[in-house]
This record gives structure tokens, sequence and C-alpha cells, in this order.
């Protein structure tokens, strides 16, 4: 440590001396002095960020080392100023520099929904650092395990939604290794390191009895009516996403069979018109002025060649269908907890076991029959049911 700044800090550095010359190469971190141990050089136990701090101070001081040997070896007569500057060098770009390239990317791509989470994720991961500058050399695996704890016991967050952020900084780094050639030789995820592995997600879909509910619900308030025929219409045509509904027009319905291109793969899908879906559109088709109209009147009055506007726009709508869905559902002694998106899961319900599974791809739009069967194992529970009760009704 040198001399402290004027919060009183004193910096952590490690001094390179080659031919009685010093260098010193700054980790980026200040602690007070009573932190320091001066006989083993490392930062004492009783920092709260002791074990991270040292580990950082580990790895900086192997990459000098493993430059003075490869110097060594080489017969080279460079100063120690020129040996940190090839340190520097490996690890120029900034985790943070790159993560805002990468969100450009996303605005490109007019990936706006993922855009704006993934930069609220980015934001929270800099109030845990504490700093908007982040070297990828700093990025190791006590970092991102310390983050991890933060997310689910300071933020509270569900153990998927934190496998979420860790998803986000590996893509970035990856991004970074990829199109600015980061060094990986500090890559902190694999085998050993952090891994990201999904936890099983709880899918409960509504049964035969509560859509029927839904399906004959009255006293209703116009807004809540409108909820429930988009719930509706989105389990009619096997779970079609929210967004997609939402963005439904006329035009989408030809010859009794709906077409239309999802937004989320942008595949041209076909289906048949049920005659409960048939009901739904009568209902709005009183304010139809053409076909390129939209079905449902949440979007209108939005300029829809602003893709930009009516991505905000879309989720909106939805958190405010989710919340009168969830009216809707205490209204009619509903326990389980409806939104748009338990639309498809019902689906996957009632469907059970009884439709082949090649047809349920089609239906669910899959492109891998490996996602269907694993999305539709959480609804298909009869072999297991006649298997627990054969050994237990004895």
């Amino acid at each position: 440590m040198k001399k402290p700044n004027s919060a009183g800090l004193f910096p952590i550095a490690i001094r390179i001396t080659k031919d009685r010359r010093s260098s010193y190469l700054f980790t980026g971190q200040y602690i007070e002095s009573k932190f320091w141990d001066d006989k083993f050089k490392r930062v004492k136990k009783s920092h709260p960020n002791s074990k991270r701090l040292n580990s950082l101070v580990a790895k900086k001081i192997a990459e000098a080392n493993d430059r003075l040997i490869d110097n060594e070896n080489q017969n080279n007569s460079q100063s120690a100023k020129k040996i940190k500057k090839k340190i520097i060098g490996k690890t120029k770009m900034d985790f943070f520099e790159a993560s805002k390239l990468f969100l450009s990317n996303l605005l490109k791509r007019k990936k706006f929904n993922q855009h704006y989470n993934q930069e609220k994720r980015l934001d929270i991961f800099k109030t845990f650092l504490g700093r908007k500058k982040l070297s990828f050399t700093d990025l190791d695996v006590t970092l991102l395990k310390d983050f991890k704890a933060y997310l689910l016991y300071d933020r509270k967050v569900a153990e998927r939604t934190a496998i979420n952020y860790l998803m986000l900084i590996r893509t970035i780094y990856n991004f970074a290794r990829k199109e600015y050639h980061v060094d990986d030789g500090n890559y902190p995820f694999g085998k050993g390191k952090i891994q990201i592995k999904f936890p099983e997600s709880e899918k409960i879909g509504l049964n035969r009895e509560e859509v029927l509910l839904l399906e004959t619900a009255n006293n209703l308030t116009k807004a809540q009516l409108h909820a429930v025929y988009a719930w509706l219409t989105s389990f009619y045509f096997a779970g079609v996403r929210v967004a997609d509904v939402i963005k439904l027009k006329w035009k989408d319905f030809k010859d009794g069979r709906l077409y239309y291109r999802m937004g989320k793969n942008r595949k041209l899908v076909s289906l048949v018109v049920p005659d409960k879906a048939k009901e739904i559109l009568a209902y709005f088709a009183a304010q139809k002025t053409g076909k390129d109209d939209l079905v449902f009147p949440f979007l209108k009055g939005t300029d829809l060649k602003d893709e930009k506007r009516v991505a905000t726009r879309v989720k909106t709508i939805t958190r405010n269908l989710n919340r009168r869905l969830e009216i809707v559902g205490e209204k009619l002694g509903i326990e389980k907890k409806i939104s748009m998106h338990i639309a498809r899961h019902s689906f996957g319900n009632i469907s059970g076991d009884k439709i082949p599974i090649q047809m349920l791809q089609k239906l669910y739009r899959h492109s891998s029959i490996t996602t269907t069967v694993n999305y539709q194992s959480n609804f298909m529970h009869k072999e297991t049911d006649d298997a627990l009760e054969k050994v237990i009704n004895f």
C-alpha cells in the first residue's frame, strides 16, 4: 500500500521491481490501514471482503510473476514499467464497457424487452459492487459467489432469478472474449467454477373446472372482462404468448384459421379458430373498422411502427392484465395464481398425456421435441399416480 487518498483509505497495489527499479500495478481497491497485514502482505480476515480481496491480490501477483518469468526465459531486458503495461494490456477492456456494447447490440436487433431487463440487472450488479468499473481479471469465482449470495439473501430473489443474473454476466464475458479478444485465463465459469444450472421451476395450470369458471364468469367490470377474454384467447390457441395476443389483427384470421408470426422466434403459425374463440371475436367485432385493426383494444392509440414504444406498452398492459386476472380469480374462488402466462400452463395441464407429444410440439410451436417433452413432463402424472396407488393400496 502507498499513500492514503482524501478519505484516508490506502490503495492495494502490486510492486513490480526489475533491475532495482519499481512500478506499481494498482488493483483499484482501497482499505483502511488497520485491515492490512504488513507481515504477510495480505488483507486481514477482520475485513468483510478479505477473501475476495486476497484472491484478487494473489491473481495480480501471479500475473506479474508469470510476466517476469517469461521475460527472463526470453532473455528480454524490459523495464518494470513495460512489464506492467503488458499485464494491464491483457485486460484493457472493462466489463461494463463490454456490457454497453452488448446492450447496444440488443437495441440494434430491436430486442427492447431484453434490453430493458438486462440493463436493470447490470444496474443491480453495479450497486452490489459500489463502482462503475470492473476489469475482467477482477471478475472471479469469489466475486460471483458473493454476488449470488447478495441477490438471494439481501435482495430476496428466487434461485432461478439469481441464475439469470449470472447467465447475463457469462454472456457478456463470452461476448468480450469473442469480439474483443479479452484474455480468458481468469474465466470464472465452467467445471469446478461457476456453473449455470437452472433449478426446476414449478409449472401449475388451471384445471377444466377452473377454466369453466372463467368462461362463465359474470358481474365483471369491462376491464376485467377484457382481461379474461385475452386469457381465454391465449388458452384456446394452445398458449399463445401474451405479446402476440395483444397484437392480433383482424387480417390474421382467414377462412376460419388464425395465421400469425410469433414475436419470440418469428415462426409462422396456423391454427383453426375454435368455436369458443369465435364467440370472443364476435364480441370485439363491433369495434372493427378495417382488417388492419387490432382485435383487442389494449394497444389502440399506439403507433405500431414505433417498436420500442410498443414493447414498453406491452409490458405495462401485461402487468395490468395480470392484476385484473388476480382480482377475477379471487372473485371466483380460484386459489391458484392466474396470469397471462398461466394460460399456456393450463393448456399443458389439461392436455396432460392425452395428446401425442409430436402433436403438442406443433401446438406449442417448439423447435425441438425435447423441449416439448421437458415442458409437458410437468403435467403428465397418470403413470406415476397409478404406480403410487399400486404400492400403497394393500
